[in-house]
């Protein structure tokens, strides 16, 4: 009796965990389906759940008669600099909240999660008349300052669990060798918090790279605007051209799909070792 409900048990677990990866991984079938299609197909009844003749003419569409290799630069541009900031600035405060005891620490941990709880658009008037004043509206470095400021609080908070595994004696051992702090910080404990460091940045990177309502809000023009922005534009007030969006979504997964496919050792061993202490 108890073997038939161990095999139930795993049985149910099983098709559980099947109907789980369908319902996950059918819409990007369905993305991928759709923009293999030709434009007569989409629309066509009855529906058609793979093409009965593949085309890329969405593809061919979005990359020689459309703006959108300037967007994934674009993106790239941002993405990849707003994450390597904010993921330097969060390890240093990080740092410091892992190895230094200060008056208001605790509040300023405290702020930092708070921040994660406030939605962008309460903050968004205040956001773009400062912008506005720093002439930085329509401008790649003020979405890449904006994005810097969104990710630092939850990095920090990242990052100071990974510090705070790594054993003081190693950092303490470095600075009698002759290191101070700061040398024993990046030769040192960094190298050490290599997979955590690498978690980080990548959370960073796809947090700014999906990122919608602050770029559509802050960049205007064709030649500034982002991916995000750019898969709105395709949809209007009459239509959707569901072939190019299709395909430019699927393009816009593909980076981090291939970084997640390069890097997820990196960031299974940095999130196992941020999850606990000692």
């Amino acid at each position: 009796m108890i073997g038939r409900d161990t095999v139930l048990v795993k049985t149910l677990k099983v098709i559980l965990l099947a109907g789980w990866l369908i319902v996950t991984v059918f819409p990007f079938y369905w993305m991928l389906s759709t923009s293999l299609k030709e434009p007569g197909a989409i629309a066509a009844y009855p529906v058609q759940y793979w093409p009965a003749k593949l085309s890329l003419v969405n593809y061919e569409w979005l990359f020689t008669k459309s703006t959108f290799t300037t967007y994934i630069f674009n993106s790239l541009l941002v993405a990849l600099s707003a994450a390597a900031f904010a993921t330097l600035i969060a390890m240093l405060s990080g740092y410091v909240l892992a190895r230094f005891t200060f008056k208001g620490r605790g509040s300023v941990t405290m702020a930092f999660l708070v921040t994660q709880m406030v939605p962008a658009f309460i903050a968004l008037s205040a956001l773009y008349q400062m912008m506005v004043n720093l002439h930085l509206v329509d401008n790649k470095l003020g979405l890449v300052i904006v994005y810097v400021a969104m990710c630092i609080p939850f990095s920090s908070i990242m990052l100071r669990g990974f510090f705070e595994n790594v054993p003081q004696e190693i950092e303490e051992a470095a600075m009698v060798d002759g290191c101070n702090r700061t040398t024993a910080l990046f030769r040192v404990i960094v190298p050490v918090m290599t997979p955590g460091i690498l978690a980080t940045f990548i959370f960073n990177f796809v947090n700014c790279w999906n990122e919608l309502f602050l770029s559509v809000t802050l960049m205007n023009s064709d030649v500034n605007r982002t991916i995000p922005g750019a898969l709105n534009g395709f949809i209007s007030t009459f239509n959707i051209e569901w072939g190019p969006l299709s395909a430019a979504a699927v393009v816009a997964v593909v980076p981090t799909m291939v970084l997640f496919a390069f890097a997820s050792k990196y960031i299974v061993q940095g999130l196992t070792a941020g999850s606990t202490k000692g």
